[in-house]
């Protein structure tokens, strides 16, 4: 089974509900209703050799985007951060100095989140990976559900960017000015959190785009039963982004579609939303859809998958 499919037969061997659980597995995060609030709690992984490298980011970037990363979800949600727990697996040759460094990352994240680390897990390993559980409060969490025929398709943030930047660090191309914006986009993620607030009175529906566009957004559409439809034009109104695709010699359009970690964020809305910017529509129907000058094209759902062959 691929990724979706074994998330697919957890969430059917696990059946997550009962009193209090409003949305279990298959969402950004899961949504709890204690009395007087809501709760929306998540967690993410963060292992070396399949989120990062030594040789490509520092020890402190690696913090930094292991807090982000499982933050993004929980600003997804439309949610503000609360409090997060840090379970790191540590192996024998990374020192004290490095882990100092991982934790700095993480305070200097938690700061911007302003939900701080309060506790966590430390153990012995094979290779360094962190998972961060981020636990943040709303009054009404915006699901990947609930997209309508009609909705127009928002954006926050940018596409692309950071699996440009990844590109250009594997390349030897770190040095190359008109790639400094794409690599810091890849090291220093910035979930962002004033967005997803904003997002929260108007948006029917959202997704977090960690593992490429068309693939989160794949997922918000068949949670909603709805068609996406992308508009080729709005994906490239981007000047960052253009000049980092010309200096890697790379598609553009590739790039912003399947290209992952950016944690942007995606809305389905009526109405405009500040901070985000028209990318296309949502319709009746399934599945995406690019429009460009020369017509309409059908996509794949493809991106990261932890489990494709």
């Amino acid at each position: 089974m691929d990724e979706v499919g074994r998330i697919a037969m957890l969430a059917r061997v696990l059946r997550a509900g009962g009193q209090g659980i409003e949305v279990g597995i298959g969402d950004d995060a899961a949504v709890l209703s204690p009395p007087g609030t809501r709760l929306v709690w998540t967690i993410d992984e963060q292992v070396e050799g399949v989120h990062f490298r030594r040789d490509l980011a520092s020890w402190h970037d690696v913090g930094w985007r292991s807090y982000m990363a499982a933050a993004s979800d929980v600003a997804a949600m439309g949610a503000t951060p609360w409090c997060a727990l840090a379970a790191l697996v540590v192996p024998v040759d990374v020192d004290d100095a490095a882990l100092e460094a991982i934790a700095t990352g993480q305070r200097e994240a938690a700061e911007v989140a302003g939900a701080p680390v309060v506790g966590g897990n430390l153990a012995r390993g094979p290779a360094m990976s962190i998972a961060t559980t981020v636990l943040g409060t709303c009054k009404r969490p915006v699901e990947r559900r609930g997209a309508v025929a009609g909705d127009g398709l928002w954006m926050a943030g940018r596409v692309g960017l950071a699996a440009a930047g990844l590109r250009a660090l594997e390349e030897g191309k770190g040095t190359e000015p008109r790639l400094a914006a794409a690599i810091a986009a890849w090291r220093v993620p910035r979930a962002l959190f004033e967005e997803g607030w904003a997002m929260g009175a108007t948006a029917h529906a959202a997704v977090d785009v960690s593992d490429g566009l068309a693939r989160d957004a794949g997922h918000l559409a068949e949670a909603s039963g709805v068609q996406v439809v992308f508009d080729e034009a709005a994906l490239l109104d981007d000047a960052v982004l253009l000049e980092a695709a010309g200096a890697l010699g790379e598609s553009a359009l590739e790039l912003a579609l399947h290209g992952g970690e950016d944690y942007a964020l995606v809305a389905a809305s009526r109405q405009p939303i500040e901070g985000f910017r028209r990318i296309g529509e949502v319709r009746a129907g399934r599945g995406l859809v690019l429009r460009s000058v020369a017509g309409e094209r059908r996509l794949e759902p493809r991106g990261f998958d932890h489990f494709a062959r």
